[in-house]
């Protein structure tokens, strides 16, 4: 099968912003399985309830690398609130849409960042990790 990457997704694959990771982060978040496909493990560093850096590391095809670097561009500088409403369809939208066997691809970007918020708040002790999911906002 053949996949066709617009100019935005082949920037952010071969040329992806903030990849690494940060030492001794506020949180972290992982997504995915290795064994059967693509990885990603996302680290927050947070000042004031907003993102002040996100970086990314991941195991797996273009498609996730480019939705790992869009991803963090998106989430820089927003709050915890903005970030978690971060949808998988605004990181296809940032990309300027992906192929739709790649789509999935997407998730992993806001799954992962989703984790690290939730492990943060977990650490901060605002969230027992049972249920960071609810409509409940995040105090900004």
């Amino acid at each position: 099968m053949e996949f066709f990457y617009n100019d935005k997704v082949l920037d952010h694959l071969f040329n992806p912003r903030n990849v690494g990771e940060i030492s001794d982060p506020d949180g972290v978040g992982s997504i995915g399985d290795p064994g059967c496909g693509d990885l990603i493990k996302v680290y927050i560093r947070v000042c004031n309830y907003r993102l002040t850096e996100v970086k990314f590391k991941v195991f797996g095809c273009g498609a996730a690398i480019a939705s790992g670097s869009a991803m963090t561009e998106l989430a820089t500088g927003m709050t915890l609130q903005e970030a978690i409403d971060i949808t998988d369809d605004d990181i296809s939208e940032a990309l300027g849409g992906l192929p739709l066997d790649k789509l999935h691809c997407s998730n992993l970007g806001s799954g992962a960042l989703h984790a690290a918020i939730a492990d943060y708040l977990v650490r901060q002790g605002w969230a027992d990790g049972d249920d960071l999911y609810e409509e409940e906002e995040f105090v900004d």
